[in-house]
């Protein structure tokens, strides 16, 4: 009895091991077959189905397919090699005119000392902006116009969507400061100097700055922390967020509430604030007895007025039309005079009344012109 169970112990060791033994074959088939898949670079969608818990489990619900972008495909302006090439040379003038404005703003208020005024201190950091704000989009469609092509890199579209909402956010915040610059000019002249010294406008650059750069970090990370499964095609010429969300999947659009929250908070006050602003300058001006304080108030406000209302309507007009006013040339135009167009007349906006700046501008374009020749 006892050799008869000891028989049976061997055999059911033997059986264990040749089991166990099997098994770790077999283990090591399929950790291989899953290495080939998972390095298969060419396997880039995938779908899983999921069984919903509860009685009905025999139901699945199939998530849509996800892709991985490399890069996305901007909207050319034509399909036709000619008319690349005359948006070509026409946004390449429109740049090199806005450099050309923006360059002599900058010049000017930096190298002329009567220039070194709160007013003009806040003129330059707009032209800044304008230099960037149109330097991130127009040279990339004079690229594509010229290569006759659409691609923009994934990296590249993050970094055009950051900048560019970073320098029309703290733009439209230095418009608001100025706003409030000739409010206290007109209607506070006595307090001027101890409102506005030094320190007080840096710390309003700072702050203008920075509310820019928390919009733009908030934007940019909701945006491109989505899934993408909707293709790669941006229908703009460049990379705008609501044509990039048109493109992520359905259920990740409340991430960018909280971003479009903040935004349109932000903006709104900005804008009641300006209002606000120039009922008061207004009113001040109307009691004016003479013309000319009241021509003077004029001159340093009306460019002002005008720069806001083209960034603000033309905006307004981008975001707020309705979806049936939604087509892909009317997009297109909008687009263009919201991101094209004020940082190119800027420039001329606020040359064209401002005497004193266009004496400074006029004096250094002369001794320019006279160096080269000379």
């Amino acid at each position: 009895m006892g050799t008869l169970r000891n028989q049976q112990g061997v055999c059911f060791r033997g059986n264990f091991q040749m089991s166990a033994w099997k098994f770790t074959i077999i283990w090591g088939d399929l950790n291989e077959k899953w290495n080939e898949f998972s390095s298969d670079k060419s396997v880039v969608n995938y779908s899983i189905s999921v069984p919903r818990a509860g009685p009905h489990t025999h139901k699945q619900q199939k998530m849509p397919n996800r892709s991985t972008i490399t890069e996305f495909l901007l909207l050319a302006f034509a399909d036709t090699r000619e008319l690349q090439l005359l948006h070509f040379g026409l946004f390449l003038g429109i740049y090199l005119a806005a450099l050309l404005g923006n360059g002599l703003i900058l010049t000017a208020v930096a190298c002329d000392h009567r220039l070194h005024t709160p007013m003009y201190f806040f003129l330059l950091n707009l032209a800044f902006l304008d230099l960037g704000s149109i330097s991130t989009t127009v040279p990339k469609v004079i690229a594509n116009a010229l290569w006759d092509t659409r691609a923009i890199s994934y990296e590249g579209c993050a970094a055009q969507v950051f900048f560019f909402v970073f320098l029309f956010g703290a733009e439209y915040s230095f418009l608001t400061v100025m706003a409030y610059d000739r409010y206290v000019a007109i209607c506070k002249p006595l307090h001027y100097g101890t409102l506005l010294d030094s320190r007080a406008c840096a710390k309003m650059a700072a702050a203008a700055w920075g509310s820019g750069f928390l919009n733009a970090v908030l934007h940019t990370a909701s945006t491109f922390s989505l899934p993408f499964c909707q293709g790669n095609s941006v229908d703009q010429f460049f990379c705008e967020i609501p044509h990039i969300l048109k493109l992520s999947c359905s259920d990740a659009y409340p991430r960018e509430v909280g971003a479009l929250v903040f935004s349109v908070s932000l903006a709104f006050g900005y804008f009641v604030f300006i209002v606000v602003s120039y009922v008061q300058i207004f009113r001040a001006v109307m009691r004016m007895p003479p013309e000319e304080g009241q021509h003077k108030a004029f001159s340093t406000c009306l460019p002002h007025l005008a720069v806001v209302s083209l960034f603000v309507s033309t905006v307004m007009v981008a975001y707020l039309k309705p979806p049936s006013l939604s087509f892909q040339s009317l997009d297109l135009v909008v687009s263009f005079l919201y991101s094209v167009l004020p940082p190119a007349v800027n420039p001329l906006i606020y040359s064209m009344r401002n005497q004193e700046l266009k004496n400074v501008v006029r004096k250094y374009m002369t001794r320019y012109i006279y160096d080269f020749i000379i």
